[in-house]
């Protein structure tokens, strides 16, 4: 086996933990409810918390592996992520397990975007990196199949706390393998840190989830959340003024000029909103409404995570050989077709409905990841890689974030119904988005790699 393709599966390994934390984590939210007497947004916040800090710090860590070295920042990333697991599963109280959520989020933004940096600088042929991401997506769905079943059997029968001691071994596997056959890299030329554009960052990002979250609960026009939506729209204004007038700035707000490249982040944000809001809605759907155990709904969504496994493949080959449109095009249809079932379910719809609607759901959330991130990779340059892969990540992370504020606020409200719309509006917006984004006029709009400043 070429090394590459070593560093291509110690690089996955990363990525196997950090999918299976999102879906075991779901999982067990009616287990950890019910032990440590959560509410709704005490839910919310043991999935956003994490989702939140790994948003804010996915573009700062991409730069700061650039400059220092992946290899070093990845492993620090291993250490922290599978230390902070352990203690999630010896946290005492839900503020505690929240904490070391947050731990685990510092740790976890070490890891995906530098691991896809990492790819990027091993497999420089665009074709042979389209289908390296196409592997890098089908070990996501991998994880998102072995997670509700692993963790529905590990809280039906060891407790909730035991879906956190899966990350260890893997955790440590990727660490000692790193240190033998992973090279160390970083950019010829170094990146300044931008402190300023990183705290309005998460300003912004934490105003917004916060005030979702909290809205049903405090009132929406309450003076704390008011004051939580003006300091993300400060935080924003901040943003735009702030990031031109810096040499090298934490976002390069001109990418944003390449409708490609726009679409690609707005298709992320949106196909992870409705991912985020399906496994938050669907796990309490599946467990409270239905009556079912951990395990059986972990076994439920098996559909939507082995079409995941095989269509990711799949979808890299389509992106190597046809573009990014049509897989863009079969994910929106997917997702949005899946979700109409589900918006008609009740206590006593027909399991096979159920399923199906899981397999089409799936079928076009398998399609979707490869073409975003080969957009958004593909338009720097190598040498800023690691910039590029956050941007991308940070897309989805604020997508997962904002699908489960969203679907709580509604859920709160006591509107299951309205969710399952929501989500299935998320997927027509991919359909949208993708074909406006990859037609003749958005080809001519893109700037080449070579004309954005490194």
């Amino acid at each position: 086996m070429p090394r590459r393709y070593l560093v291509l599966a110690i690089c996955c390994m990363s990525l196997l933990i950090i999918s299976l934390d999102v879906t075991i984590m779901n999982i067990a939210l009616p287990a950890i409810r019910q032990d440590l007497g959560s509410s709704v947004a005490g839910l919310q916040w043991t999935v956003d918390a994490y989702t939140l800090v790994l948003a804010s710090l996915l573009v700062l860590s991409g730069s700061i592996a650039d400059r220092v070295g992946r290899r070093r920042v990845f492993q620090t990333g291993l250490v922290i992520f599978t230390a902070a697991s352990l203690l999630c599963s010896i946290a005492p109280s839900l503020g505690w397990l929240i904490a070391f959520r947050l731990l685990q989020a510092i740790g976890a933004s070490m890891l995906n975007p530098v691991a896809m940096s990492i790819i990027t600088n091993t497999f420089t042929e665009p074709r042979e990196r389209a289908r390296a991401i196409g592997v890098w997506g089908a070990v996501n769905g991998f994880g998102l199949a072995l997670g509700p079943v692993a963790g529905g059997l590990l809280v039906h029968s060891l407790g909730w706390r035991s879906i956190f001691w899966v990350n260890v071994p893997v955790g440590l596997a990727a660490l000692i393998l790193t240190a033998i056959f992973v090279p160390e890299s970083r950019a010829p030329k170094a990146r300044r840190l931008d402190p300023a554009g990183q705290v309005l960052v998460f300003l912004l990002l934490a105003g917004v989830t916060f005030g979702i979250i909290e809205g049903p609960e405090i009132g929406w026009s309450s003076p704390a959340i008011i004051g939580c939506f003006a300091l993300s729209l400060l935080a924003l204004g901040g943003l735009l003024w702030w990031e031109p007038r810096r040499a090298e700035p934490l976002i390069d707000l001109g990418l944003f000029r390449s409708p490609p490249f726009s679409g690609a982040v707005l298709i992320a944000i949106c196909a992870f909103s409705a991912l985020g809001g399906f496994l938050f809605l669907n796990t309490l759907y599946l467990q409270e409404t239905r009556g079912l155990s951990a395990l059986d709904a972990g076994l439920y969504t098996l559909p939507l995570a082995a079409a995941n496994v095989l269509l990711s493949p799949l979808s890299g080959r389509l992106v190597a050989t046809r573009g990014t449109r049509l897989p863009l095009q079969i994910a929106g249809a997917g997702m949005a077709l899946g979700m109409l079932p589900l918006a008609l379910a009740g206590p006593d719809t027909p399991v096979w409905q159920l399923l199906a609607a899981y397999l089409v759901f799936g079928i076009g959330f398998g399609m979707v990841n490869t073409p975003i991130t080969n957009t958004a990779v593909s338009g720097m340059p190598r040498e800023r890689a690691g910039t590029a892969a956050a941007i991308a990540s940070t897309s989805r992370q604020v997508g997962s974030a904002l699908g489960v504020a969203v679907i709580g606020a509604v859920l709160a409200s006591g509107s299951m119904h309205a969710g399952w719309w929501i989500l299935a509006a998320l997927g027509v917006a991919v359909l949208i988005l993708g074909r406006m984004s990859t037609g003749a006029w958005a080809r001519s709009r893109t700037r080449t790699a070579e004309a954005i400043p490194a």
